[in-house]
């Protein structure tokens, strides 16, 4: 009798196997043309997430590749002196890239200034409020620092005591100043700032053109600082100007602080400083130089005189809340004598009020 062969030498077993190796391929081929492996992220997203990628195990990265792949793109601005190159002014975040807190969506209002509403009770404690300095600052003279003489036509203080960071950042040329204007031609401040080696940003939507660099340190943008966003559609219709919140350009521009904001708004300042409360932009900045105007309400601000009174008063006592002090007031002799289209409290119509954030590195 013939001897069995082993099944594993038969051809119908080979076969089976060699089917089964074949389908194996197959599917592994399938599954990388379905599944590619995850490709490194571009620069652009890394800085989006804030971090860098680990480079690769074994390798070493080139310190020029390691440059190329952190740099942002930057946005040149037209120098005001012809024949120098355009210099480079605010590298641009890409939108979302930065975590925002709970946006509130209103300010709480401090009790009444008496048991029933009354405009007198409310104008006294809040102009009590705006004339009573909280803390001390001896030292509010640029002249000390620049060597120039100059003075600027309104009183911007500004505190350089040595307890606080300001006037060591200004020493350290490491200082960022924004100034918010509307065509006021009053810009000494401005430009002793930026001779002191400030980093200074003038935004005012009457220039002509969108950025202009005027010396080393000083910028001028055709944007107007408001307390909201535009809406897309109708921003898109307006081609000489723009309008954004300081939110908005803190993101855009790529900065993180701002060591003093300077506001002449013409009586838009109570809801641009509304805004930067209740998305605690504020938090931001080491000191707030604001004219404020109590002629009329203000834009945007309703209510009767008492309601619109005691909104100011609560609007201050939340930058007390969020650690900041007046340290100087001054009222405006020059503007008419009014409050709320009065001739009343012995008030001027413009006052001068700068605060220190004590909290501020």
């Amino acid at each position: 009798m013939p001897k069995e062969r082993p099944l594993w030498r038969g051809p119908a077993f080979r076969l089976c196997l060699l089917s089964a190796a074949l389908f194996l391929c197959l599917q592994l081929g399938m599954r990388r043309s379905w599944c590619p492996e995850e490709k490194p992220r571009a620069p652009a997203a890394v800085a989006a997430a804030g971090r860098a990628p680990p480079p690769a195990r074994g390798t070493e990265q080139h310190p020029g590749a390691a440059a190329a792949a952190g740099r942002r793109r930057v946005t040149y601005v037209r120098s005001g002196r012809r024949g120098s190159p355009a210099p480079g002014c605010c590298p641009l975040q890409p939108p979302g890239g930065r975590r925002r807190k709970t946006v509130r969506w209103h300010i709480e209002l401090q009790p009444w200034a008496s048991p029933t509403p009354s405009l007198n009770y409310e104008a006294l404690r809040f102009l009590k409020y705006i004339s009573t300095s909280q803390i001390s600052c001896e030292h509010m003279n640029l002249n000390s620092l620049t060597g120039h003489s100059e003075t600027a036509k309104k009183p911007w203080s500004i505190c350089l005591d040595e307890r606080f960071s300001l006037v060591h950042r200004i020493r350290s040329k490491q200082c960022r100043l924004y100034s918010l204007g509307l065509g006021n031609d009053d810009n000494q401040f401005e430009i002793s700032m930026a001779n002191s080696g400030c980093e200074v940003h003038r935004f005012d939507p009457s220039i002509k053109s969108a950025h202009i660099q005027e010396g080393r340190h000083l910028w001028y943008h055709r944007l107007s600082i408001d307390w909201r966003d535009p809406n897309p559609a109708i921003a898109a219709h307006k081609l000489h100007s723009n309008t954004k919140k300081l939110g908005t350009i803190l993101n855009e521009f790529g900065h993180q602080k701002i060591d003093v904001l300077k506001a002449d708004v013409e009586s838009a300042e109570w809801k641009i400083l509304e805004n930067l409360i209740l998305e605690d932009v504020v938090e931001q900045i080491g000191q707030l130089v604001f004219e404020v105007h109590i002629h009329w309400p203000g834009f945007e601000v309703s209510g009767n005189d008492s309601t619109v009174v005691r909104y100011w008063y609560s609007l201050l006592r939340e930058l007390e809340l969020k650690d900041f002090r007046l340290f100087h007031t001054y009222k405006d002799l020059s503007k008419p004598q009014m409050f709320l289209k009065k001739e009343a409290f012995n008030a001027s119509s413009c006052y001068t009020l700068s605060w220190v954030n004590t909290r501020w590195k």
